[in-house]
């Protein structure tokens, strides 16, 4: 959703809307640009995110007119949902868009690491994506489930409220071998191997599982295809899977590779990136939604110093 709404005097904004300022941001960083204080809007648009935090907050939290919050998600599935992010003003936690947000910030801390060091923000860099990721290894319940939403934009914006105070419906929508959804499995499966790269020197345990996830996530994703809206009716409203899913699965592959260096991801990517649209030249937006320009970038990066 694109509305902002005030949470105790607080303004609370889109995740969607403060990526795009993200990948602006430590660009400039590195180049020096005179007469704007980048290094501040980094630490500001880090900070939001701890704004957007649900569950349990740790002692330290700096944004502290939030509080813990969410704290029986999945009780009624009998699973532990806990974490993770809301979307925006509202208290719905929509995984596509979620895991998005995670993949490019480990992107931009793959990147920019040095950039986001010097400006003091690389731990909290790292906690943006592990408050994320920590979240899509609880969602990830078996191979072949992922708990892709809690809450429903229908109900939840029917009583705008305070995340700690909210009493709307906070049912839980899965996907699974018989509902499909290859779209938000690629995409986190993508959030998982960009994030693995991010803590492989820092937490290699950490790395090592995050990475175990994102390779059960894209085998699901490919053997069991669909996309998540066609499963989840109530998230076609709010996050329509409109580009479909084979974007998600070159990301991931591309991504996979990446993190793996597995030849198998590499080779997939490949081949089924003309039968997949993945070298349209008709790209005008990078989205939660629509992959194609940033697999295209990452597959320059990757592609340019091999021959086929």
């Amino acid at each position: 959703m694109a509305t902002a709404t005030k949470n105790k005097g607080k303004m609370r904004i889109p995740l969607k809307l403060i990526i795009p300022s993200l990948l602006f941001l430590i660009p400039c960083l590195a180049a020096g640009a005179p007469g704007f204080d980048y290094a501040d809007a980094l630490s500001k648009s880090l900070l939001y995110f701890e704004a957007q935090r649900s569950g349990r907050l740790p002692y330290s939290q700096r944004v502290t007119w939030r509080h813990h919050s969410g704290l029986t998600d999945g009780l009624e599935q009998k699973v532990d949902l806990v974490g993770g992010y809301y979307d925006a003003g509202d208290n719905v936690k929509f995984g596509l868009p979620m895991a998005f947000t995670v993949t490019i910030l480990s992107w931009g801390a793959i990147e920019y690491g040095a950039e986001i060091a010097g400006a003091g923000e690389w731990e909290h860099a790292l906690e943006a994506i592990k408050w994320g990721t920590d979240y899509f290894i609880k969602a990830h319940t078996s191979p072949n489930v992922l708990w892709a939403e809690v809450g429903d934009g229908d109900s939840d914006h029917y009583c705008w409220q305070r995340a700690e105070d909210m009493t709307t419906p906070r049912r839980a929508f899965k996907i699974d071998e018989n509902n499909p959804g290859s779209d938000l499995a690629g995409e986190t499966a993508a959030a998982m191997a960009a994030a693995s790269i991010v803590f492989r020197k820092s937490n290699p345990h950490y790395s090592h599982l995050l990475l175990h996830h994102a390779q059960q996530l894209f085998e699901f994703g490919e053997k069991h295809r669909g996309t998540y809206d066609d499963s989840i009716g109530v998230a076609k409203s709010y996050y329509a899977s409109v580009s479909g899913y084979k974007d998600e699965l070159l990301w991931a592959a591309f991504w996979l590779y990446r993190a793996t260096e597995d030849e198998e991801y590499l080779r997939y990517a490949v081949d089924n990136a003309v039968p997949f649209g993945g070298t349209t030249w008709a790209i005008s937006e990078f989205t939660w939604d629509i992959k194609y320009a940033g697999l295209q970038i990452l597959a320059s990066h990757i592609l340019h110093p091999l021959t086929f």
